[in-house]
């Protein structure tokens, strides 16, 4: 069972599917039912009673997994999903698209043929679990009238409160225009993402984010880039329902696509590699050359393996000196041969670190008789990998391989902030 989030569907002995449910954690969700600890009353035991066979389907992402759910429900009526099975109470998303200042709302019934309606879904917590997520990225208003003052969500960056700033602030017309044609902007971002158009949005943002840059609207720049960064976060790659349900194992054929690309695209320059089941990600963190760390993240199968990542603490360099911490991790990683050998090798960074690299590895070589493992760098820059030679290979943004090496790159990052804020934070209280 695997650990993604995804749909799970109970099913009878008679084949008849009883129950459709969705998950962060699949394993963790389907076993709480069936553990000898847990404590199930009423209808849940009653299903749990019949249920003689169990379908999951993994999925990208959290919201994926919510709307194939909702899909499925529709699709089946299941005897123990009942949120569905009434029209006049699907739980809806409203955006009161005709108003000066639109509003997202929940609504039960579709009766504004002024405002557009998202769903049904299959709950109203799952519902609001989406526009929560929403909220973070896009901040809107959440009611029809705004009262004309500022509201708490303005402060924590959840409304963009444009009456209020409008009405209460001396700025000339055009800045009120400027206001309200930004908002209208976001709310077509909204629309958008609940319409599966994350491709659209991520190439808007990116123009935005892009010619900011160019007038040295820094501050601003970031805004954006954090809005894209969230949008990648939530939504990862973004599939239709009915692809799911067409071929449940969707999501472990895109892992292996992911592999044969980079396996590909790696061979035409001249890197011969086999497909590479097990990818190892290695990045370093410091903060002013204090409290140096390194992690170690892994990909099984195209899939995050947790249970073999490993966190250095970095010894003998002195200073923040990326190369030569670099060189020191895998002289160390490579000493273990209890731990299986990666078919690939990444190095979070450019030319120089690919090089230490290399060095690390040709120096394990000769003292432990390992074998050449392929080492490619990522520059965080356009996403451009670095081959052992020192070739540049610009990922197109359609690329598979490019969100492989994206996913284990970012994990990495994590993984080392993550130790060393640890590691800085103990030492603070020395």
């Amino acid at each position: 069972m695997p650990e993604d989030p995804g749909v799970y569907q109970f099913f009878d002995a008679s084949g008849k599917i009883l129950y459709v449910g969705k998950a962060k954690n699949l394993r963790n969700r389907v076993s709480s039912y069936f553990q000898k600890s847990a404590v199930v009353f009423g209808k849940t035991a009653l299903l749990v009673a019949q249920v003689k066979k169990i379908k999951v389907i993994p999925v990208e992402s959290e919201i994926e997994a919510l709307l194939l759910e909702a899909n499925l429900i529709k699709t089946f009526s299941p005897k123990y999903n009942i949120s569905l099975k009434d029209g006049k109470r699907y739980p809806l998303i409203r955006i009161s698209v005709k108003d000066t200042y639109p509003a997202v709302l929940t609504a039960r019934r579709m009766d504004d043929a002024a405002s557009i309606y998202f769903g049904p879904f299959p709950s109203s917590s799952a519902m609001r679990s989406v526009l929560r997520l929403l909220r973070k990225i896009f901040p809107y208003h959440s009611v029809l009238r705004h009262p004309p003052k500022i509201c708490l969500y303005y402060h924590i960056g959840l409304c963009p409160c444009i009456p209020a700033r409008i009405g209460l602030n001396p700025i000339a017309h055009d800045e009120g225009s400027t206001l309200i044609k930004e908002y209208k902007k976001t709310i077509r971002h909204i629309i958008d993402f609940l319409n599966g158009k994350t491709k659209k949005i991520l190439q808007e943002l990116e123009k935005e984010r892009d010619a900011l840059a160019k007038n040295e609207a820094f501050e601003q720049a970031a805004l954006v880039q954090k809005q894209i960064d969230q949008i990648r976060y939530v939504t990862t790659s973004t599939h239709k329902p009915f692809e799911y349900e067409s071929n449940p194992n969707l999501k472990s054929d895109l892992r292996r696509q992911e592999m044969e690309s980079l396996q590909q695209i790696l061979h035409a320059h001249a890197m011969k590699i086999k497909l590479p089941r097990r990818i190892e990600c290695y990045d370093n963190s410091n903060f002013q050359g204090t409290n140096p760390t390194s992690s170690m993240v892994v990909l099984t199968d195209g899939e995050i393996d947790k249970s073999q990542y490993r966190k250095f603490k970095i010894r003998t360099v002195t200073g923040p000196n990326d190369f030569a911490s670099m060189e020191e991790v895998l002289t160390r990683r490579l000493r273990h041969k209890e731990w299986p050998l990666p078919d690939l090798l990444i190095v979070d960074g450019g030319k120089g670190q690919v090089s230490s690299a290399k060095k690390a590895l040709e120096m394990s070589n000769l003292k432990y008789q390992i074998p050449n493992i392929p080492i490619i760098g990522l520059a965080k820059r356009e996403e451009t990998i670095i081959t052992s030679d020192l070739q540049e290979i610009l990922l197109p943004k359609s690329s598979p391989a490019l969100l492989l090496v994206m996913r284990i790159r970012d994990e990495a990052h994590r993984f080392a902030i993550t130790f060393h804020k640890k590691l800085r934070s103990k030492n603070n209280f020395l």
